[in-house]
């Protein structure tokens, strides 16, 4: 059996999703560890036994033993390192999302294009055991036209600080943290439509809360009350060159009992809750039918979506699987997420 050597850049929190799925998976050989802090880089790399350690994702890359990378960055640098990573002959699996700005979005679409490696976008919702198998009923036609989507993810207190929440290194707040997650998962349900216009509004009401006592919520490992610089809240309604639409709303503060997570599909024949239990609605006989499909976990499980994900990405790399959240994918999820912010900055529909 072929193996596929690895190195993991960026060994903060998500990194750990990755090392922990790569560990799993027997044709995975982990090479190196790399991060701007050699002590977490070192930790990380006794854990997961990697061989090697660099604090330069550049000396990392000149190694010519490794074949593939994840990217676990700042979302500020994931273009930059992964058109260095693609000239440099490696495979890439960048995390969510691929890119904060549109024209560099463009340019690591033309990275890939003359590399000839694969790129993976981190949509990690995709390969939930949920996803796939809704995917396949609508693939079927089972839904019939898919027409509407809508999705929530809206926290009542749960901006994570640090790096989360300084635009510059992030790119936004929970539109780019935790609603890409939910409008990519909507998009690839509805067929992956051209976006033709967006029309967004962001706010920045309630600040970080820090002020907050009794109820405690992830920190970043670099968290700092004083500082936020990115939106509460965000929301938009988005139009498809085919009709469609899609509406999001997602915050990281909002004053609401309970922190709630939702999406639903809506087709001519039928429609579908995927978060957070799995349903089909549709009807048969002229009576209405809501439909649990038996699988193991009805809602997104993060363990299984990021161990399906890494599988498929090493199985792309070695040549038995095709691509299913490429680069053109990538594209179109980040020309959404910045029209959603342009949009609200000039308080109008962008059109596309």
């Amino acid at each position: 059996m072929s193996t596929l050597k690895i190195a993991v850049i960026g060994a903060g929190s998500i990194s750990s999703a990755h090392l922990n799925s790569y560990a799993k998976n027997p044709d995975v050989e982990l090479v190196a560890i790399c991060d701007l802090v050699e002590e977490r880089a070192r930790r990380a790399a006794d854990q997961y036994g990697a061989r090697k350690v660099y604090t330069d994702y550049r000396e990392l890359l000149a190694d010519s033993e490794i074949e593939a990378v994840s990217i676990c960055t700042w979302n500020n640098t994931h273009v930059e390192i992964s058109i260095a990573a693609l000239d440099a002959g490696k495979h890439v699996l960048v995390e969510k999302p691929m890119s904060t700005d549109i024209g560099k979005a463009l340019e690591l679409q033309e990275a890939v294009k003359r590399s000839g490696k694969k790129l993976q976008v981190g949509f990690v919702r995709r390969y939930s055991g949920s996803a796939k198998v809704l995917k396949q009923f609508i693939d079927a036609g089972d839904l019939g036209d898919i027409y509407y989507a809508k999705a929530s993810i809206l926290r009542r207190l749960g901006n994570p600080g640090g790096w989360f929440s300084d635009r510059d290194r992030s790119g936004g707040g929970p539109l780019m943290d935790i609603g890409v997650h939910i409008i990519d998962l909507c998009w690839y349900m509805m067929g992956r439509p051209k976006v033709k216009s967006v029309s967004g509004n962001t706010y920045h009401k309630l600040g970080n809360r820090s002020n907050i006592q009794n109820l405690s919520f992830y920190q970043a490992a670099d968290y700092d009350a004083s500082k936020n610089t990115v939106e509460d809240l965000a929301n938009a309604l988005i139009r498809f060159e085919n009709g469609a639409s899609l509406f999001v709303d997602v915050s990281f503060t909002l004053h609401q009992k309970n922190t709630v997570s939702s999406v639903n599909i809506y087709g001519d024949k039928g429609g579908a809750e995927i978060e957070p239990d799995f349903v089909i609605a549709t009807e048969k006989h002229n009576t209405i039918l809501n439909i649990q499909p038996q699988i193991d976990y009805t809602g997104f499980h993060f363990e299984e979506g990021f161990q399906n994900e890494i599988n498929h990405f090493v199985n792309c790399c070695l040549g038995r699987a095709e691509l299913i959240s490429p680069v053109e994918d990538g594209l179109e999820i980040t020309k959404i997420l910045c029209g959603i912010y342009e949009s609200s900055v000039k308080g109008e529909e962008v059109h596309f």
